[in-house]
């Protein structure tokens, strides 16, 4: 158990570290990539046309993510999920580092690189019950660590993790693909394996099952209802 904990805690200080750096290049970047056929709204016309139980993407510039992104062939690599409407703007939970919480949909927003961001919903309307219960499953899992070694089977949670689950509670629906390590980083011949390794501490655990940002976004069960740049 304390040989688990310290590995955790090594994760945990790499992701600070990485945080820092990589939040220092974010604040230099400037948004010449956004291409002017790309959709643009604001954070506050964003939020109208939230509902509670839609799933907000997002592009972070850690270092471990970036890898995330490189592995999955997508530029979502960390997600959550609207769990309140009802103030002045929506309400986001999220499994981040250090543990899962609530932040506003502008916050959220702001950590995307270029402010790059895809809503989606799910294939049905929820009814008031079922919006009811994405709140209540978002809270009952929120103040829990986040798993740097994004294990399905964990006590920790991970972003794709926390919103696969919420909305599985809350509505029955499944959303993502569950996979293997060793599915995940061969389905790509680019896959930086020694970065992987090097995480891991030597060993990437193959045969440890994970889930996706990007394998929700591309879930049947949703679909995206904005693709684009909010500021």
């Amino acid at each position: 158990m304390n040989k688990i904990i310290a590995l955790h805690q090594l994760r945990l200080v790499a992701a600070v570290c990485l945080s820092a750096i990589c939040g220092c290049v974010q604040a230099q970047a400037t948004n010449s990539v956004e291409a002017a056929s790309t959709p643009r709204q604001t954070v506050s016309q964003l939020g109208r046309d939230l509902n509670v139980g839609d799933v907000v993407f997002i592009h972070v510039s850690p270092l471990p993510f970036e890898k995330v992104s490189a592995a999955t062939q997508s530029w979502v690599n960390h997600v959550g999920i609207v769990a309140d409407v009802s103030g002045s703007e929506p309400i986001i939970a999220e499994s981040t580092f250090p543990r899962s919480r609530t932040t506003t949909l502008s916050r959220f927003v702001k950590r995307s690189k270029y402010g790059q961001v895809a809503i989606a919903r799910l294939d049905m309307p929820l009814t008031e019950q079922q919006r009811h219960e994405v709140s209540r499953a978002s809270n009952r899992r929120l103040g829990i660590f986040y798993d740097t070694g994004f294990n399905l089977n964990s006590q920790r949670q991970f972003c794709s993790r926390f919103v696969r689950e919420v909305l599985a509670e809350a509505t029955g629906v499944t959303v993502g693909e569950v996979e293997t390590f060793e599915t995940l980083l061969n389905s790509n011949p680019h896959t930086d394996l020694a970065f992987w390794r090097l995480w891991y501490l030597g060993s990437i655990p193959w045969e440890r099952k994970t889930v996706t940002p990007a394998s929700l976004l591309n879930s049947y069960r949703l679909n995206v209802v904005f693709d684009g740049f909010a500021s």
